[in-house]
């Protein structure tokens, strides 16, 4: 998932849980304390009432379920929508549990898990009033997965389900009224997935948002962003793209339905396209009480939240994800695999650290793809570097990169362009600390910024435009759908990733060792062979040379007193979840 950041659920490998807590909490996790977030839910209440205000630097890809991807999304939009699974409401270990959530219960395989079946729960209402129904998931799945008009989220569903012959082209050209015949609904309760081979971790998949119910006679396409049905306990009043959303009660909303949502505040504002310090300083004063992209306070703001009277209320969690850089490999001269180990050889991970943040709010310096807190995470590195005394890359580490460079025939280097997100400035100053490691062997960047909003589906997650404008490197950061090796890499590194905008395969990466092993492990039944597997397809992909890890993420978090149920998510990348928090 990207993140500003999407981590999904699992089991926390033994190190990403040991990293998951750290500092001295000073608190049982029911009151401030520095770090009392990372591992408990702080603050708890059931008190209802109030406005929950959210702030965000940018905007969303799509506030649609069906058409996003960012992390921050998928968690905000289970305040309006049901999914059939879910992550379990808390923090630390357990939030990475996957529950039923519109479903009755997980999933029924059958068919050595090419068949999975799912019992809706009876009695869940939309905002209109109408009732929910498995036909309405269908649709959702669909529209999401199957037209030419989505593009912004993932595209598990179609590459996995049977597809119908003539291939289905999706609700809005196949005016077909069985839709694609592989999804089954015998009855408004019961949903059947058929798959062309088995998926193991299918319960995972279906708690990403594109099974957010959509009634077929509400959907008005792209522009169904601004008139979102609601199945959750809140809907949406107004969304402005670039201003703001707001959402108030849903009047049909039944706790009885929901056994997982406590639908604490009356309403939930967002204000979009502000600045990032001046949310910092919001957050700090009491005049907004959550950062809706969840990636932590800027630079200047960190000597203030760790100040004592504000330190209590800092959490600095290990995020579950990577930042790291793509090497498009479609890209002249990165299309030579001698040219981007030499990349990977002279970018400077120790200064890219430093600009982001540093250990504390940067994060941990990275060699592997997985990050350590996904199932089948190995401590491995193959491009191994060395500090000089006096800082920067020693000498046999740019010697290692020259003689890339002489080997992909660029023995002075070559010139490209590097992306950053222009509304992060942490991003932005990583993306300079590379363009000056790079130099010191000849390799010239020109950095170019795009904003986050717009950063996928209209420039590096395109890749015709990426090759029209010769951008080579870019920036990123991406969190696991679900975190086992699998919900991390195949949208990174498949091959069927790969999309003509909105992708996340920045590298376009298509490499059939690679795409064949992410295939086996995931049809592998045996929980212990699939974890092994994906510590293994992580070194095939560094092989390539392809991925730029740069550090596993951290970040300082900030939790305003006012605000209740204040605890990090991992199924979302180590930001609070949204699903219960209220205000006092």
């Amino acid at each position: 998932m990207r993140p500003i950041v999407v981590f999904a659920a699992g089991v926390v490998a033994a190190s990403g849980l040991a990293a998951c807590g750290g500092g001295d909490s000073g608190s049982s996790g029911s009151g401030p304390g520095y770090n009392a977030g990372v591992n408990a839910v702080v603050n708890k209440s059931d008190k209802k009432g109030g406005t929950l205000k959210f702030a965000h630097s940018d905007d969303w890809d799509s506030p649609d379920p069906g058409n996003t991807y960012y992390a921050f999304s998928q968690n905000f939009s289970r305040l309006y929508g049901r999914g059939l699974t879910t992550f379990k409401p808390g923090a630390g270990k357990e939030s990475l549990e996957v529950v039923p959530d519109l479903a009755a219960d997980l999933g029924t395989s059958s068919d050595g898990g090419k068949t999975w079946t799912y019992k809706l729960r009876t009695g869940v209402k939309y905002d209109d009033g109408g009732t929910v129904t498995s036909k309405d998931v269908k649709y959702a799945v669909e529209r999401s997965n199957f037209t030419k008009e989505m593009q912004l989220g993932p595209k598990y569903f179609k590459q996995y389900l049977v597809d119908n012959k003539p291939a289905y082209k999706g609700p809005y050209e196949d005016k077909n009224d069985e839709g694609l015949k592989s999804i089954e609904t015998p009855d408004d309760q019961t949903i059947v997935f058929h798959l062309k081979e088995p998926f193991a971790e299918f319960d995972y998949l279906v708690a990403m948002s594109q099974t957010i119910p959509v009634p077929k006679a509400k959907d008005t396409g792209t522009k169904y962003e601004s008139a979102i049905v609601s199945s959750g306990p809140y809907k949406v009043d107004n969304y402005t793209r670039g201003k703001s959303m707001s959402l108030s009660r849903n009047p049909n909303w039944n706790q009885s339905t929901d056994p997982i949502r406590k639908a604490l505040p009356d309403k939930i504002e967002v204000q979009l396209k502000q600045n990032a310090d001046d949310i910092d300083q919001r957050l700090l004063a009491g005049t907004l009480d959550m950062d809706a992209a969840g990636v932590g306070v800027q630079s200047g703001t960190q000597p203030k939240v760790l100040a004592a009277d504000q330190k209590p209320y800092v959490d600095n969690p290990v995020q579950g994800f990577l930042r790291f850089m793509s090497l498009n490999v479609n890209v002249k001269p990165l299309d030579n695999v001698h040219c981007r180990i030499a990349v990977q050889y002279a970018t400077d991970k120790v200064a890219a650290q430093t600009a982001y943040g540093g250990p504390l709010a940067g994060g941990d310096l990275a060699t592997t793809v997985l990050p350590p807190s996904v199932d089948g995470y190995t401590k491995f590195d193959l491009y191994p570097q060395k500090q000089a005394s006096g800082g920067g890359l020693d000498e046999a580490t740019l010697a290692k990169a020259k003689q890339e460079l002489q080997a992909c025939g660029q023995p002075n280097g070559f010139t490209t362009k590097i992306s950053a997100r222009s509304d992060r400035p942490k991003e932005v100053a990583m993306a300079q600390a590379i363009q000056q490691s790079l130099a010191k062997v000849g390799i010239k960047v020109n950095i170019v910024q795009f904003p986050a909003g717009d950063y996928f589906n209209k420039y590096v997650g395109v890749p015709k435009y990426v090759h029209d404008h010769g951008i080579g490197m870019m920036i990123m950061a991406w969190a696991a759908d679900w975190p086992t090796g699998y919900g991390f890499l195949a949208q990174i590194v498949h091959g069927d990733a790969i999309k003509p905008s909105g992708g996340n395969n920045l590298a376009e990466l298509n490499d059939p060792t690679v795409n064949k092993a992410l295939n086996d492990a995931i049809a592998n039944t045996d929980k212990a062979a699939r974890t092994k597997a994906y510590g293994e397809i992580d070194k095939l992909v560094m092989g390539t040379a392809a991925e730029v890890p740069l550090v596993y993420a951290k970040a300082l978090m900030y939790r305003p007193k006012r605000v209740t149920n204040a605890g990090i998510t991992y199924a979302y990348g180590g930001m609070y979840d949204y699903l219960n928090m209220g205000v006092e």
